[in-house]
């Protein structure tokens, strides 16, 4: 397997969250374009954000882990797969991507490169749904990758894709992501001031999923075979 340098995987960090956001602005830009129903306006929202989640994954994995989320960074250097300067500068990489995709959409369709939004999300229910949205992608990803390590861009992709349904907060699960959908006043905004609920909740989501994987995923107690003679006695 190629190892990557660090400029490379920051590079792969920055670009695939930048992609990822110019993909969840630039769709909800065109949704609104396109529809006034809002529940179509999810839909289309929806299957390119599942979409373009397993082409970047899939692509940019093996050079950088494709966390394009603080939250999985931290759970990563939480398991000491990244020291915590690495984490840091991944954590920088992955919000200047991020502010880069929302320019980059708004640049696409002719709107204000930075539009801070005025789209109200907050209250306890809404990031209660963000601490489950960042806990079923930690899930996701770390029981993927122990069962099923080719089938991750999918499983993500697919998470995701079904998040945006059943999570009251259609799942931003990624602080970066939510930083810079802040920048946009569209479909896919938020408000900067709902900004600090959402990314404590996802954290929060985030660091309880890796504990409870960790646990769940331990190697399970091996059993040497059972001696005939004890089970005669």
């Amino acid at each position: 397997m190629d190892t990557f340098d660090l400029p490379r995987r920051l590079a792969a960090e920055a670009l695939g969250t930048g992609i990822l956001v110019a993909t969840v602005v630039g769709s909800g830009i065109m949704a609104e374009t396109l529809t006034k129903d809002v529940a179509l306006a999810l839909l289309c929202n929806t299957l390119p954000t599942g979409a373009i989640l397993v082409v970047l994954i899939t692509v940019l994995g093996p050079i950088s882990g494709a966390h394009f989320n603080p939250a999985v960074t931290l759970v990563f250097t939480g398991k000491r797969e990244l020291t915590p300067q690495e984490a840091v500068l991944y954590v920088i990489a992955q919000i200047a991507g991020g502010i880069a995709g929302t320019m980059a959409a708004h640049l696409m369709f002719a709107l204000p490169v930075i539009d801070f939004s005025m789209k109200t999300r907050t209250g306890g229910a809404q990031w209660f749904a963000e601490f489950v949205a960042a806990f079923g992608l930690v899930a996701t990803i770390l029981a993927g990758i122990r069962f099923q390590r080719t089938a991750v861009p999918w499983l993500v992709g697919l998470y995701i894709t079904a998040a945006y349904w059943f999570t009251a907060s259609t799942s931003f699960a990624n602080p970066a992501v939510a930083i810079a959908r802040s920048l946009t006043n569209t479909f896919a905004g938020i408000r900067p001031m709902d900004l600090p609920g959402f990314i404590v909740a996802e954290l929060c989501g985030a660091f309880v999923g890796m504990l409870l994987m960790n646990w769940l995923l331990g190697r399970p107690e091996v059993r040497g075979p059972v001696k005939i003679a004890e089970t005669s006695r």
